[in-house]
């Protein structure tokens, strides 16, 4: 009978460890405004596909820098809060935050129609569009010339959500009425260089920064897009409504000092910003 007790016992503490293991990993609750929480703890949360140059992600020495790193770490000192970045699966986003694993969604992060279903946004603080990305001796130069040819997306982005959404622009026309998915554009642009694909559906910013950086422009075509462009924004639980609001104020006040310029100046050497915040 001890013995049958003891076990019992062992077995519940087991449980409890294994419960709190669970609920530590949550960075806060999914059904509150936490504004209060983050203030208190002094950090927030932050999910990025850590391979999206140049708006988050790791370089050669390890560190987490980009746009978005620099622009979300600007946003979270003017409240004495500091950001822990995690990289994730970038398909997985949107249940990343609603399971509580992250705070943010911040990584060019587009708004969709779809997307809205599923979180909040802040306003727009950029704008972008998806581009064919071609090697210059394929003889792709425009959208109908992918008709029969492989392309690429990455999974879960924008562009491959366009790619569905509007059909008669691109899907009808490719092999198989599908893209082959890459976890992240890194890949896919290995693909291309290999001519695994014919062509990447892909973000603008990502590819003038990637190319240029591999100094490949002149191996490649950016073809301009047929899809309406996007505008990148931040994604909050829905719960989450003061801080929607104090990344909305801070972004009109890193503005107005002079500070998002400077960041935008360091990375595309122009002011990205759009009338939304200025």
């Amino acid at each position: 009978m001890k013995l049958k007790k003891i076990l019992f016992a062992a077995t519940a503490i087991v449980s409890l460890v294994g419960l709190a293991a669970c609920s530590s990993t949550k960075s806060s609750s999914t059904k509150s405004d936490n504004w209060d929480t983050y203030q208190s703890k002094k950090s927030i949360t932050i999910g990025f596909d850590n391979t999206f140059v140049p708006m988050g992600f790791e370089d050669e020495n390890g560190k987490n820098t980009g746009f978005d790193i620099d622009l979300a770490n600007a946003v979270f000192k003017e409240y004495g809060i500091k950001v822990k970045w995690q990289a994730i699966n970038w398909d997985l986003k949107e249940t990343e935050l609603k399971n509580g694993k992250i705070d943010l969604i911040w990584n060019g992060y587009s708004i969709t129609d779809e997307r809205k279903e599923k979180v909040a946004f802040t306003i727009p603080y950029m704008k972008n569009e998806q581009v064919i990305v071609t090697k210059k001796d394929s003889g792709i130069e425009s959208f109908a010339d992918m008709k029969g040819k492989v392309l690429g997306a990455q999974s879960g982005s924008s562009g491959y959500d366009a790619f569905t959404a509007n059909p008669k622009v691109l899907k009808d026309i490719v092999k198989d009425n599908d893209a082959t998915q890459y976890e992240t554009f890194t890949q896919a642009l290995i693909d291309l260089k290999n001519n695994r694909i014919d062509g990447l559906l892909i973000d603008r910013v990502y590819a003038n920064y990637y190319l240029k950086q591999e100094g490949d422009l002149d191996k490649y075509n950016i073809i301009q897009s047929e899809y309406s462009g996007e505008d990148f924004a931040v994604g909050a639980r829905k719960s989450d409504k003061t801080l929607v609001k104090k990344i909305n104020a801070a972004f009109k006040k890193l503005y107005k000092s002079g500070k998002f310029k400077e960041i935008s100046n360091k990375w595309f050497g122009e002011d990205v910003a759009t009338d939304a915040i200025k």
